[in-house]
């Protein structure tokens, strides 16, 4: 039991507590200047941000001056898309010599809408529908390498002549692939997953087939031959009466 003496003395245990004047005296003292000091000179961070800023002026300035010179190699982007063509040469085939005078040319626009289906089966199971706009052109054309002998009779005095042509001919349907497209297309599931199994490859060509064929009908009904006749006709008349002959007939031979 401690005496009465003690009572206010901290104990060996517990030694005694800190104040708050006790804290504030051992507090470090605050930085500043040594007395006597000479005072920081004024505006030295903004000089020292001039300084960066000139430097790296004319950092660019030089690097600038380098690459316009091109001393330097260029430097690419190890990243950068490249595209490598290893396609061979073209090989010529065969050359033909065309004796072809083209007279007319059609151009022909035709819109196949083609439906598969099976009877008693839901569309969206399955169904096969194509909505396709073709666009093609077809030439009407004389060949001046079927004219026989005889085809061409002079009179004797040079002032009429005669010609017999074989008859106008209409060339196979080109189709023109960038003004041709798909408008709509819809197909079932069972044909969608077909498609992701085994599709058919010639399904698009079997389209392409139907609006060629469908173009060369219009082109045989459209009187495209008798125009490439009269334009024959005129093309000759106007190129033998340029030689002296004033009568040219000009007939042709059944197809």
């Amino acid at each position: 039991m401690a005496r009465d003496g003690d009572i206010n003395q901290p104990t060996r245990e517990f030694p005694e507590y800190p104040t708050s004047e006790s804290l504030h005296d051992r507090a470090e003292p605050p930085v500043g200047p040594e007395p006597g000091a000479p005072p920081p000179p004024a505006g030295s961070p903004a000089r020292g941000l001039l300084w960066v800023l000139g430097v790296a002026a004319l950092a660019v300035v030089v690097l600038l001056g380098v690459q316009a010179t091109n001393l330097l190699p260029d430097f690419r982007n190890p990243f950068a898309k490249e595209q490598t063509d290893r396609s061979q040469p073209p090989l010529l085939k065969s050359i033909r010599d065309l004796s072809r005078y083209v007279a007319a040319e059609g151009n022909f626009q035709v819109v196949v809408d083609v439906q598969k289906d099976r009877r008693n089966v839901p569309d969206f199971l399955l169904n096969e529908r194509t909505l396709f706009v073709g666009a093609g052109r077809v030439e009407a054309y004389v060949d001046f390498a079927k004219i026989g002998d005889g085809a061409v009779v002079a009179s004797e005095d040079g002032k009429s002549v005669e010609i017999k042509l074989p008859a106008p001919q209409l060339g196979e349907t080109d189709l023109d692939m960038d003004k041709s497209y798909v408008f709509e297309e819809q197909r079932g599931l069972i044909n969608r997953l077909n498609d992701l199994v085994a599709g058919d490859p010639n399904r698009q060509q079997q389209i392409y087939k139907l609006a060629e064929d469908r173009i060369t009908s219009a082109a045989r009904d459209s009187g495209m031959a008798a125009r490439a006749e009269e334009n024959t006709r005129k093309m000759l008349e106007g190129l033998l009466r340029s030689l002296g002959y004033e009568k040219v007939t000009v007939t042709y031979t059944a197809p």
